[in-house]
């Protein structure tokens, strides 16, 4: 069987390292993960060729969306999110039906959890950017009990996919300019970037230089992982705060992935090791 990771760019991707771990712990031999450089205008093309030695594809950007009408079910997580990460080859013989899945929302999840403590009133979150990935971050918020988050943005006339997205939720943000997010951050149990690499770093100067009193208290998700760590995690822990790395997220998306592909418990504790081993080398 065959799955792959596609997106453009695509040669730093560490799902071929999760993936192919997770294949070598479940002894499934004859099964190969591939990483492809895919852009938006190739996507048709490569979605009919699929054939049934296909299980399943990871997408990433800039994928996850424009991916959504080539579909032939989407699942409702993923309809409602408004973004696909995870796509389904089932059915054989003949053409294959393709099937949406998003499990950005379970990675979120449980990375977030491995830091997150609990308190008795409501969660206050914030996030940053207004991509695929922002969108799956509302849903995991909601389901923390975080509806009314602010979303601090480069440009909000670029925000109305996830404007929709949070409407299709029942989610109610409060938008915000991305150059006035310092005191969102500050005061927030939640933090999640969702900005490419070095975006936020404009931001992680703010804070390190911010009054020597000023303190976090609340967890940062920086989905990026290169560089490691983040100009912005490394200024939030300065403040006291702590950090989840975006590995962390990246680790438990594909181990869902991988239960979805190939319809068994991921290898989680092979899969860790794998990119422990990866990023350390």
């Amino acid at each position: 069987m065959r799955a792959a990771v596609l997106g453009h760019p695509i040669e730093h991707s560490l799902s071929p390292t999760l993936h192919r771990a997770a294949y070598a712990a479940l002894g499934l031999v004859d099964w190969r993960y591939d990483a492809v450089d895919v852009t938006s205008e190739g996507l048709p093309d490569l979605l009919r060729d699929l054939d049934d030695a296909w299980a399943g594809l990871s997408l990433t950007m800039p994928l996850k969306q424009t991916v959504l009408p080539l579909l032939d079910h989407v699942e409702p997580l993923a309809e409602v999110v408004g973004a696909v990460n995870t796509v389904l080859v089932q059915g054989a013989p003949g053409r294959p039906v393709l099937v949406g899945a998003n499990t950005d929302v379970h990675g979120l999840l449980a990375a977030l959890g491995e830091r997150l403590v609990r308190g008795s009133g409501p969660l206050t979150g914030a996030v940053l950017g207004a991509g695929a990935t922002a969108a799956s971050t509302l849903a995991a918020l909601a389901q923390l009990g975080c509806t009314t988050p602010v979303v601090h943005v480069r440009s909000v006339g670029r925000a109305g996919a996830l404007m929709r997205a949070a409407h299709r939720m029942g989610v109610e943000p409060r938008y915000a300019p991305l150059d006035d997010a310092l005191g969102s951050l500050t005061g927030a149990d939640v933090v999640v970037s969702t900005l490419p690499a070095h975006a936020a770093d404009g931001l992680a100067g703010q804070l390190g230089a911010s009054a020597a009193g000023t303190a976090v208290h609340g967890v940062l998700l920086d989905v990026v992982y290169e560089p490691r760590p983040t100009a912005l995690s490394v200024a939030w822990e300065a403040r006291g705060g702590a950090v989840v790395g975006g590995e962390r997220m990246l680790l438990h998306q594909a181990v869902e992935q991988v239960r979805l592909m190939t319809s068994r418990p991921a290898p989680l504790e092979a899969m860790e090791r794998a990119l422990a081993e990866r990023l350390a080398g």
